[in-house]
């Protein structure tokens, strides 16, 4: 506020109430002195404003910017009268088929449309059939996180077929997060998608 910057708080609706609370007040309070600056020709390059229990500059050009996901499953809903302070613009779901090929074919895979809908379609139907918990995450970042999980095995591993990768990688990141009622469910969409392919033994021992 105080130099003229820019500032965006990335997924603002996943921090504790606690934080967002006094957060809030702080944002809200700069963004009432901008809004209460005189506008048009000959307006001041500064004001002086209360914040926090001190007088401070404010320039004008300061700008503040929240990102929100609304599906979060921990997410805290904002105080209206700070949410009345921005402006709304919704973003288009992004297309995660598209983004799981490139970053297949970034990592040196083949066949990476035909992977990309498996792994896809394995993480939607994990979203739909197992159990609601907060520990679970099968989105976009955790689809990205997987796949360059198993770009990593496959320069380490350059024997392996890339289908073997691929399941070796999804188990080690989801298997141990798994209730044991979802566990089997998780086992079954996998072999749905990757009839015949057996998982590979690998020694992780040092």
């Amino acid at each position: 506020a105080q130099t003229g910057a820019w500032g965006c708080f990335d997924e603002f609706n996943r921090i504790n109430i606690e934080v967002l609370s006094v957060v809030a007040q702080q944002i809200l309070a700069v963004l009432s002195a901008l809004a209460s600056m005189p506008k048009g020709k000959g307006t001041p390059a500064d004001i002086r404003f209360m914040f926090e229990g001190r007088m401070i500059k404010l320039v004008w050009s300061c700008g503040i910017f929240i990102t929100m996901n609304p599906g979060y499953a921990g997410r805290t809903e904002l105080p209206d009268n700070l949410k009345s302070m921005f402006r709304p613009i919704a973003m288009v779901v992004p297309d995660s088929t598209m983004i799981a090929e490139i970053t297949l074919f970034a990592e040196g895979f083949d066949s990476c449309k035909v992977l990309a809908k498996k792994v896809f379609t394995l993480y939607s139907l994990s979203t739909q059939q197992l159990s609601k918990q907060d520990h679970y995450d099968f989105g976009l970042r955790a689809l990205i996180s997987v796949l360059r999980y198993a770009g990593r095995k496959k320069r380490a591993n350059p024997g392996m077929h890339d289908e073997e990768i691929l399941l070796l990688s999804m188990n080690d990141m989801n298997l141990a997060k798994l209730t044991s009622v979802d566990l089997p469910l998780f086992k079954d969409i996998v072999s749905d998608l990757f009839p015949g392919i057996e998982v590979p033994v690998i020694d992780y021992t040092v």
